[in-house]
């Protein structure tokens, strides 16, 4: 009876141990899959986004639909203040141009990048809107976020949305 005690006992730690092995074994390959892993630099990619919205702006304030069209993908949608969801390159085409016949003469957006998370694929922005009338003067602030793709080595928007800061009456 004894020695069956024992044995039972040596079994149990004998399955203890081999069981401390496996899941040590585990954690090594696990580190070791983290450190394989590229880092991404989420400060590379806000300054290339933010190099994005620079150059949005310059479309923006120059009314160039065209080129503001071409920071979206294909199949995009828009979540633009106050409207139904835009879907597609046509239906924020005209949402762009609807938005350059309003625009005052010599108002000047500029966009700022606030943080970027994601990975070196597909990142998430949030950013603030100023726009200034031709003398400087603020005449609207507002919020956006965007989600950037990469697609054929170029950031892309697939999808936005945007508002006013200011409270609708």
């Amino acid at each position: 009876m004894r020695s069956s005690q024992l044995l039972l006992a040596l079994s149990f730690c004998l399955m203890v141990q081999t069981s401390c092995k496996q899941e040590a074994k585990m954690e090594e390959t696990k580190a070791a899959e983290v450190q394989a892993a590229p880092e991404v630099n989420l400060s590379t990619i806000k300054a290339e986004i933010q190099a994005l919205e620079d150059e949005w702006e310059v479309a923006a304030n120059t009314k160039n639909a065209a080129a503001v069209l071409d920071f979206y993908t294909e199949d995009a949608v828009s979540f633009s203040n106050n409207q139904a969801m835009l879907v597609g390159k046509e239906a924020i085409k005209k949402d762009i141009e609807a938005s350059f016949a309003k625009q005052l003469d010599g108002s000047i957006a500029t966009y700022e990048t606030l943080d970027v998370f994601g990975d070196e694929n597909l990142v998430t922005e949030t950013g603030k809107t100023t726009v200034t009338d031709a003398k400087g003067k603020v005449i609207y602030t507002g919020k956006y976020m965007a989600i950037w793709q990469k697609q054929d080595g170029k950031w892309k928007t697939i999808r936005d949305i945007y508002n006013s800061d200011v409270k609708e009456k």
